[in-house]
């Protein structure tokens, strides 16, 4: 009883460090994009899941969702149900993958799945959400698929899946050393097929940020908030 109870207070304290992690991302790494943002927090999201499971990705994705309607957001409920959407498409569509296949291949595979499942979702939602809360009609906001939205949504989930790659082995790697996760069964180790990779991500992560720079006409802002 006391080992169970001991190691649910870890995947509390775990979940909640993602939580906050995920939270100062708004703070710190929040950008404007027209009318959009483009922030992380489904970076740490997703490593919750990859811990923990899908399960623990929809939760925290929620829970991060709330926090960001009740102090950042300014979009509303509309925006927090957008913001939900597209933090659970992409952190549980990566998790259940690498839940079945815990190995390098399963990583790389879950966070390709989750780039493409959660731009599919994201042009739903602004079809169906988005002319609700901007007044527009759905004509308009078609319109800006191609030259706004898909882009948008497309890199912004690169980002945060190449992202995922870099951070995951260290931080996971870092917790462990600590006690405070157990030891992993996961195959998904170091090595040169492991490093070579990073230098792929790292190399993809700059693209993408010229891309967004540069498709989306250099209207690109840090968001200060008060």
């Amino acid at each position: 009883m006391s080992n169970t109870r001991n190691i649910n207070l870890r995947k509390l304290s775990v979940l909640g460090l993602f939580i906050a992690l995920g939270y100062v991302c708004l703070f710190v790494f929040r950008f404007r994009v027209q009318f959009l943002t483009l922030d992380f927090k489904d970076v740490f999201i997703t490593l919750a899941g990859f811990i923990y499971g899908p399960v623990a990705a929809a939760t925290v994705a929620f829970i991060e969702a709330l926090l960001e309607l009740f102090t950042v957001s300014s979009t509303g409920f509309w925006g927090a149900i957008m913001n939900f959407a597209g933090s659970a498409a992409f952190s549980v569509t990566a998790s259940v993958i690498y839940k079945y296949n815990k190995s390098y291949k399963g990583a790389v595979t879950g966070l390709i799945s989750a780039v493409f499942s959660t731009t599919a979702v994201m042009m739903v939602a602004n079809l169906i959400i988005t002319p609700i809360y901007t007044n527009t009609d759905i004509k308009t906001v078609a319109n800006m698929i191609l030259p706004l939205l898909l882009p948008f949504n497309l890199i912004k989930s690169v980002l945060n899946a190449v992202l995922t790659f870099v951070l995951y082995k260290p931080i996971s790697q870092a917790l462990r050393s600590m006690h405070i996760l157990p030891e992993s069964e996961s195959r998904f180790s170091f090595n040169k097929r492991t490093v070579c990779g990073l230098i792929v991500a790292c190399i993809i992560l700059i693209i993408s940020v010229a891309l967004m720079v540069f498709l989306l006409g250099g209207d690109f802002e840090m968001v200060k908030n008060s």
